[in-house]
């Protein structure tokens, strides 16, 4: 039989004994009315649906019913929202974590049927990963979906309802003031003094001492803006800022590390004379013979071979940062001023960062301690 309308936006189908209820979510943003119908075996259920629907609709909390994947809207959120706003890193790290994980294990469910119980298996599903590389999906998965209830794609973010996993903690390797003199005596003379002493005595990132210009070096007065890096994206070498405002910094350079730079600002006008037109002259301050930049993964390897070559303890071009940070905060320099140093945002993050590494014991605040309740 055919239904008859019991009330406005419901009905009833004699024939299937069901009541219809119609819901009208108003229009999408192509201007077509979007309307869904509901069925419930009583009219009491069909009025109460509808209560409720109409209700939500007045407060703002419906959604237009759509059947757009993770994959679809990931999609949307890289070339709309992260490409045009985060640096090319950032895209292509997360492009990375997306092509190879996210859109393989849960690109096909829509968006708005994305259950927090599918978020949490997909973590367990990256159980080979580390821990903190897990969390790092989290992350992503978490803002892209935030993004999607603010463009009024989906009503609530189904991450928050998820246990994110734990970061752990990462145990920084550096080397204490007799191994870095032994690397500052391995490396003299060679194509890598220039980058362990960046890394070592200025507390440079990687990304940095590939980055650093001699137009940005005040040799006379001694002095180095921090404000130009040069990394990866995926296999593509990017030129970009440092890597917040605090990290755009001036520091003073020691005298030692002047001697050297002029050095190799001498050697590298010494090359171009000798290549002519086969010399480049990038402006670098890292480069080799013929002027052209190290790739930074390539002056990575090159450095990880010295280590090991010369029988030292492990060790990255990071991990000089790490040495600087060692060494300054023997020297009793407080961790507040290592940070302005380091380029850090906020002195909680030179804290986090080396406060447990440092004086794991505590010993010297114990000692302290003891001495002056003895003295009292």
């Amino acid at each position: 039989m055919a239904r008859t309308t019991v009330e406005k936006n419901i009905s009833y189908d004699s024939g299937k004994k069901l009541y219809y209820v119609n819901m009208d979510y108003g229009k999408d943003e192509n201007g077509r009315r979007v309307k869904k119908t509901k069925t419930y075996k009583t009219k009491s259920e069909a009025k109460t649906a509808l209560k409720e629907f109409e209700a939500d609709k007045t407060k703002g909390q419906l959604v237009i019913p759509k059947k757009t994947t993770l994959k679809e809207w990931l999609d949307f959120w890289m070339e709309n929202i992260v490409k045009p706003n985060k640096q090319l890193t950032t895209y292509h790290y997360y492009k990375s974590m997306i092509d190879k994980y996210t859109v393989p294990l849960l690109g096909s469910i829509p968006i708005q049927d994305l259950k927090p119980i599918q978020i949490q298996k997909y973590y367990t599903q990256l159980k080979k990963l580390s821990p903190n590389t897990i969390r790092k999906h989290h992350d992503m998965l978490h803002l892209t979906l935030g993004i999607a209830v603010k463009q009024e794609q989906i009503l609530q973010n189904p991450v928050e309802r998820v246990e994110p996993p734990q970061k752990q903690r990462k145990e920084a390797k550096f080397y204490d003031l007799e191994n870095l003199k032994k690397l500052y005596e391995v490396v003299k003379n060679t194509d890598l003094e220039v980058t362990v002493k960046l890394g070592g005595g200025l507390g440079l990132r990687r990304e940095e001492i590939c980055g650093l210009r001699w137009k940005n070096i005040d040799l006379e007065n001694k002095k180095v803006r921090i404000c130009e890096a040069r990394t990866l994206a995926g296999t593509e070498i990017v030129d970009k800022d440092t890597k917040n405002r605090t990290s755009n910094r001036t520091l003073g350079i020691p005298a030692d590390i002047i001697e050297l730079l002029l050095k190799e600002k001498a050697r590298q006008e010494k090359n171009k004379e000798y290549l002519g037109n086969l010399y480049e002259d990038s402006g670098y301050v890292v480069v080799r013979e013929d002027g052209k930049p190290y790739r930074p993964n390539y002056l990575s390897g090159k450095f990880k071979k010295l280590i090991e070559a010369n029988g030292l303890p492990p060790l990255t071009i990071h991990g000089l940062r790490h040495t600087f940070a060692s060494v300054a905060n023997a020297q009793g320099i407080p961790l507040f001023e290592i940070g302005k140093v380091l380029g850090h945002s906020t002195p909680s993050t030179t804290g986090m960062i080396y406060t447990h590494m440092f004086d794991d014991t505590h010993q010297a605040t114990l000692e302290k301690v003891a001495q002056a309740e003895k003295a009292e």
